[in-house]
């Protein structure tokens, strides 16, 4: 059949992520759509807010496809811009406002940014990284306008209304930077062809509805909180509550005063909740779903946040930024007969364990996680050669080591490059890490390894302990050692009071990997 597309046709039938706004203004024009703070924008405000901020863009002369980067804490201009960069067929490029200017650089270098949307209180660290970068001509701050930038609120507020740009399912609205293993960040460019599919995927597998109050406390910047759930949430028509972070205090507060049904974090931001004084006066009784994600739960705290959170449905997320980011789900049902298990594929998503060679392995056999899926990225932004390895065989190579039990279920071993090989022996660290969480006295820990003389790594384990709690460095040796394998024990326990994280709540295994580099050395 001979193609009968127009641009007509291709514009009736468009679905992209900036033309959300809009039809739920459609459906829920008075409903709450952002509240930060004092400021609540109804949907109708929401999308009127969305329109004047993309006829800012492109008057501003930002043209489609060139990038807007942006460095800020939560807020709602976050939300706004996100849209509508996406209206205007401009690239987001969001930023961890925890990195240095040189950082900052990198991704301005890298990206090409056009544009530079940055918080006010963190313009010093974003003028330093254009010093480093090169100019770049649009620079607006959210908030109070030092010299050299123009106040956001002035695109918020433009008189204006964004003309019709031509934004195709496969064009680029966004570049994600990975924040994994390797010394250089990675620019993910994902369409709105991508980030639909997606939502859908959350929606039927989270049983996410119009009908959910949201608390949005993990950094914007990062997929999982941007559109595992904000993003969500603008195309159901849900309520978002904002917040600048995942202080225990006031995310307990925030829940009970907005009765909030739906919450996600990453397992230590969970143990910060459980471990508040707050957390026993708390009125919860409106969190009806609990998400989790960045890493996998501890058994111990998974009954632990069952027993205090008993009418809390919990799912634990499992993907990457590449893949827009779910990949597989674990649903309320098997969180207990199934824990520490990732779960099956996403709805959208065809997950298998494949070899170096990229033939699939059989059950029970560890490989590397691939998948295949309309979520995932268009590839690397300039990294031909990243990108084809990614996509080596016609699959996308997460990177994650992990295998598939009998029934389809997804259980994650490692990264490749933080499997501990000790004495010619292959160690998880999450194995040991969950025998350790077993302990008592164990409020949190991570395991990784070191250099040995000997056995060339050694497993290290670095605990924090609850408060008010007491356990030696060989104690906690001889309770993993009564529950593993002598190779997989720890031959190092260094107790600390508190563990390194990036505003996601992962914690920084590089960073304690460095400081403890020496530490056979100074054992021996």
């Amino acid at each position: 059949m001979p193609d009968q597309q127009t641009p007509e046709i291709a514009l009736a039938r468009r679905h992209s992520l900036g033309d959300l706004p809009r039809r739920s203004a459609q459906r829920f024009p008075d409903k709450p759509a952002i509240i930060d703070g004092d400021t609540t924008l109804t949907f109708a405000q929401f999308e009127a807010t969305v329109d004047r901020t993309a006829a800012a863009i492109v008057a501003a002369g930002l043209a489609k496809g060139e990038r807007l980067a942006l460095l800020s804490h939560n807020c709602w201009q976050y939300a706004v811009l996100d849209f509508a960069a996406a209206r205007a067929g401009v690239v987001l490029v969001p930023i961890n406002f925890m990195l240095t200017a040189s950082e900052i650089a990198f991704i301005l270098q890298h990206s090409g940014a056009a544009g530079f949307v940055v918080e006010d209180a963190l313009v010093p660290t974003a003028e330093k990284a254009i010093a480093e970068a090169g100019p770049v001509g649009v620079r607006m701050a959210i908030g109070t306008a030092p010299d050299g930038w123009s106040a956001l609120s002035q695109w918020t507020s433009h008189d204006g209304v964004c003309p019709q740009i031509e934004v195709a399912d496969d064009d680029p609205v966004r570049m994600m930077f990975t924040s994994g293993t390797e010394s250089r960040p990675k620019g993910a460019l994902l369409s709105s062809r991508s980030l639909m599919w997606h939502y859908v995927s959350c929606v039927v597998g989270g049983e996410m509805s119009a009908d959910d109050i949201e608390l949005h406390t993990l950094p914007l910047y990062h997929c999982a909180q941007l559109d595992c759930f904000l993003g969500v949430d603008v195309y159901l028509g849900a309520t978002s509550i904002i917040l600048p972070a995942p202080e225990p205090a006031a995310v307990l507060a925030a829940i009970e005063k907005y009765g909030v049904t739906k919450y996600f974090a990453p397992p230590t931001v969970w143990i910060g909740l459980l471990r508040s004084p707050a957390f026993n006066s708390a009125d919860l009784s409106t969190l009806a779903k609990g998400y989790y994600g960045a890493s996998p739960m501890p058994v111990a705290i998974l009954q632990e946040m069952q027993e205090r959170l008993p009418t809390t449905r919990l799912w634990n997320f499992y993907g990457q930024t590449e893949i827009a980011p779910l990949g597989t789900l674990l649903g309320p049902e098997d969180q207990v007969s199934r824990a520490g298990s990732a779960g099956r594929p996403a709805l959208n998503v065809e997950t298998r364990i494949l070899d170096d060679d990229n033939n699939e392995v059989p059950s029970g056999e560890i490989g590397e996680i691939c998948h295949r899926t309309p979520h995932a990225t268009l590839g690397y932004y300039n990294q031909p050669e990243k990108t084809a390895a990614a996509f080596s065989g016609g699959w996308f190579h997460s990177g994650d080591l992990g295998y598939v039990d009998a029934d389809g279920y997804l259980y994650v071993v490692d990264r490749k490059k933080d499997m501990i090989k000790t004495g010619g022996e292959n160690v998880a660290t999450r194995e040991v890490e969950e025998a350790i969480y077993t302990h008592p006295a164990v409020a949190e820990v991570a395991v990784f390894a070191v250099p040995h003389p000997r056995w060339v790594e050694a497993v290290t384990a670095v605990v924090v302990l609850k408060d008010g709690q007491q356990a030696t460095q060989d104690d906690l040796i001889a309770h993993a050692r009564g529950l593993l394998a002598g190779y997989k024990t720890p031959k190092y326990v260094v107790i600390t009071d508190a563990l390194p994280k990036n505003p996601s709540g992962k914690i920084l295994k590089r960073q304690l990997r460095q400081e403890l580099s020496t530490l056979a050395d100074s054992s021996a």
